[in-house]
C-alpha cells in the first residue's frame, strides 16, 4: 500500500522541486492506476493512483498529454503515459 512512510517520502520528493505531471494537469480529476484484485474493485472503480510520472519544475514545460489508460486490462495496474519534447 501507500504507507504513511511512503507518503512522507513522496511529500519530501515533491517539496524538492519535482511535480506530479498528471496531478498538475488535472488538479481535481479522480482517476486510478491500481485496483485490488479482491471484491471487484476495478469494476466498481475503487482504486488508488499510485503510478506517477514526475518531472522537475524546470523540465515540466517540456511535458504534455499525461494520460492514464484505465481501460487497458492485464494487471492490477494500468499503463500511464506522457509526451516529452
Amino acid at each position: 500500500g501507500f504507507t504513511p512512510q511512503e507518503r512522507a517520502w513522496m511529500t519530501k520528493f515533491l517539496n524538492k522541486g519535482f511535480v506530479d505531471v498528471w496531478r498538475h494537469a488535472f488538479p481535481d480529476k479522480v482517476q486510478y492506476t491500481w485496483w485490488s484484485q479482491r471484491g471487484g474493485a476495478r469494476g466498481r472503480n475503487v482504486g488508488w493512483r499510485i503510478d506517477c510520472l514526475c518531472a522537475s519544475e524546470k523540465f515540466l514545460p517540456k511535458t504534455s498529454n499525461p494520460v492514464i489508460y484505465d481501460q487497458v486490462m492485464g494487471s492490477d495496474h494500468c499503463p500511464i503515459g506522457l509526451t516529452v519534447e
